[in-house]
């Protein structure tokens, strides 16, 4: 298994971080992707969206949804390495989930049907929030392709102010896209 641990770091604003970190760890064992954030701070500041339904926040009821990335989203990308394709995973602390598929730098992008559904799960902790997924990526990929991974999160404040966390921010704006912040090989 090839496990790795990780620190986002805020993409320069003129935003107060409140002293949010947002940390986890990321594996690759065979074809089985798992990945856990821990967004530790004070959650009252971060506008979560509401579920369907008008359930309670942090439900693990769990839909597709577009445009996750207009709210607070928990985000992964990851292309074969020594290829343009790519994949991004949204994933929303309300239940909303969605996969997509671009042929190049945001080229051709559309939904990834290869997946139904994605079995994450969503806690309210004292400290803050986690999130985890468990992925079989062998619908999309082989269990031989290396890959490079991307990690990101949105964060909006409930004053409505957005912040772009990421591993490495290699852009003038913040760009999860760039394949240079594509820095996680498993």
């Amino acid at each position: 298994m090839n496990e790795q641990t990780f620190s986002l770091q805020p993409f320069p604003s003129t935003k107060s971080l409140l002293n949010w970190k947002i940390v986890g760890n990321i594996a690759r064992n065979s074809n089985q992707l798992a990945i856990r954030y821990m967004l530790e701070g004070d959650l009252k500041e971060i506008a979560l969206a509401k579920p369907t339904g008008g359930i309670a926040p942090l439900s693990n009821t769990r839909s597709r949804k577009h445009e996750l990335w207009k709210d607070t989203c928990f985000e992964f990308f990851f292309g074969i390495k020594d290829s343009q394709r790519y994949w991004e995973f949204n994933l929303s602390p309300a239940g909303y989930w969605n996969v997509y598929h671009f042929d190049g730098y945001r080229q051709g992008m559309q939904e990834e049907t290869a997946f139904t559904i994605l079995p994450f799960n969503v806690q309210n902790q004292a400290d803050g929030l986690a999130l985890v997924l468990e992925v079989d990526l062998n619908k999309i990929v082989s269990a031989d392709q290396a890959i490079e991974v991307a990690i990101t999160t949105v964060i909006k404040h409930r004053d409505g102010e957005v912040t772009y966390w990421a591993l490495t921010h290699q852009g003038a704006d913040a760009d999860f896209h760039l394949r240079d912040s594509f820095i996680v090989e498993l």
